[in-house]
């Protein structure tokens, strides 16, 4: 995962995905990542996992396709630290893709990101 101010690269993240099938998130429940741009819509200090930054999934586009294949799109799509039984892990979390749809990074690196962050901020998710 990449942290942009502007055009400039400001850190990179190690990240674990969604632990679903190849390709975006088709719907609720088969633990893809989605892809698309999308923003952050909330921030949640008391998260079950460490801080988490809810990203606007499902956006239009989403709703739409899903509305067209009779299923519900999901959500609840955020990206997180570890939750607090699993801390110890760090960034060996990434070595395999764990989370039900999510994008996980390690607390410290959650910590970072929580405080770069703004509600609003662009996210784009890419394939």
């Amino acid at each position: 995962m990449t942290l942009y101010s502007g055009d400039k690269v400001i850190h990179q993240y190690k990240v674990a995905l969604g632990r679903g099938t190849y390709g975006p998130k088709e719907r609720q429940g088969d633990h893809k990542t989605p892809e698309g741009e999308y923003f952050v819509d909330s921030k949640n200090a008391h998260s079950r996992f460490h801080l988490a930054l809810h990203v606007s999934y499902p956006n239009a586009k989403d709703r739409s396709r899903a509305a067209q294949e009779h299923v519900n799109p999901g959500g609840d799509v955020e990206i997180h630290g570890l939750p607090t039984a699993f801390a110890f892990l760090g960034s060996f979390q990434r070595f395999i893709d764990w989370t039900d749809g999510c994008i996980a990074v390690s607390n410290t690196d959650i910590e970072e990101i929580w405080k770069l962050v703004l509600v609003g901020t662009k996210v784009e998710i890419l394939p």
